[in-house]
């Protein structure tokens, strides 16, 4: 997130595409892992977070699922792209932002699964007919089309 702030001291409150990673990960009773989020405050919504520099998207999606889950993906397929104006965002401190994210999905991952406070309040897996109501909306799209699969 540094190159984000360098960024956004030099833009200021300039609208900015910003790329990121998601990941549906499925476990053995096809119940996907969601994330009470500590940003948006409350808000469940699939692993992921926005690129570093000189990472690609698949890197990207790793290193946020093990930051916030401590759990390493092993293999990931892709979901989709998603863009354009309906990613509009403005953050919670006015920040406003338009999101290209690449979804992804597996059902291979390992490791012990742990909330990162900074991130999450907690890590839950949901059946797909009952997702929480209070969800990121782009999110739950992504899952739409997941289960189209």
């Amino acid at each position: 997130m540094e190159y984000i702030k360098e960024l956004r001291q030099k833009v200021g409150k300039m609208p900015l595409i910003l790329v990121g990673a998601v990941v549906i990960m499925e476990d053995a009773d096809k119940r996907v892992l969601l994330q009470e989020r500590t940003h948006p405050h409350k808000v469940w919504g699939l692993p992921g977070g926005l690129m570093e520099l000189a990472e690609s998207t698949e890197e990207t999606a790793k290193r946020e699922v093990w930051e916030e889950t401590g759990l390493q993906v092993e293999e990931l397929k892709l979901l989709n792209i998603y863009s354009g104006k309906e990613y509009f965002t403005v953050a919670a401190n006015g920040d406003p932002f338009y999101s290209v994210t690449a979804a992804y999905y597996t059902r291979k991952y390992s490791g012990q699964m742990k909330v990162n406070k900074e991130e999450a309040f907690q890590l839950q897996f949901f059946d797909l007919e009952k997702l929480p109501a209070n969800m990121v909306g782009s999110h739950r799209r992504f899952l739409q089309d997941y289960c189209t699969l």
